[in-house]
């Protein structure tokens, strides 16, 4: 089936970006970014901003934006037949705007994926079409997803904290 992500979620000022692939089938159900109940994005926000599962959706959006965090998925569509990245078609990946987000939000200096499918695609995808990309630094952190379950909660949120150091830094 053809899916399709959420639009960002940033405020003008953001300054560092968080990205997925593609939205699985819990958060589009839902219309929530990382809504699946065994997904650890938001008791990891939760830890490194106040973002966590006690807020409704809304307010742990807005406890992101005003951290100057943007959220987003490098994939506008896709074919996908089951949740996974894993069954992403790639002949049928279109990525989202991402010249016109950077125009639009020019403080950001990081760009962090949520798991390796995220990277992947925006390199192969999206990072060609950024002829005038100001200098931004790309990190791969750990998938939060149930998937990546090899993963303890604990290493995953120390590599993370990453986003916060740098943060601090900007």
């Amino acid at each position: 089936m053809i899916v399709c992500s959420f639009p960002p979620v940033a405020a003008p000022d953001a300054r560092l970006l968080i990205l997925g692939s593609m939205p699985g089938k819990a958060s589009l159900a839902a219309n929530q970014y990382y809504a699946h109940p065994r997904n650890l994005f938001w008791p990891i926000m939760g830890e490194l901003f106040g973002a966590g599962l006690e807020l409704s959706y809304g307010k742990r959006l807005e406890v992101l934006q005003m951290e100057g965090v943007a959220l987003w998925d490098v994939l506008k569509e896709c074919f996908r037949e089951s949740a996974l990245d894993s069954d992403i078609i790639e002949a049928s990946i279109i990525a989202n705007d991402f010249a016109g987000f950077f125009a639009r939000h020019t403080q950001i200096r990081h760009v962090f994926f949520n798991g390796a499918k995220a990277e992947q695609a925006f390199r192969r995808y999206a990072l060609p079409t950024l002829a005038h990309l100001p200098p931004i630094e790309l990190i791969r952190l750990p998938s939060t997803s149930p998937a990546n379950a090899t993963i303890p909660l604990t290493a995953r949120l120390a590599q993370w904290r990453e986003i916060t150091r740098l943060k601090e830094s900007i």
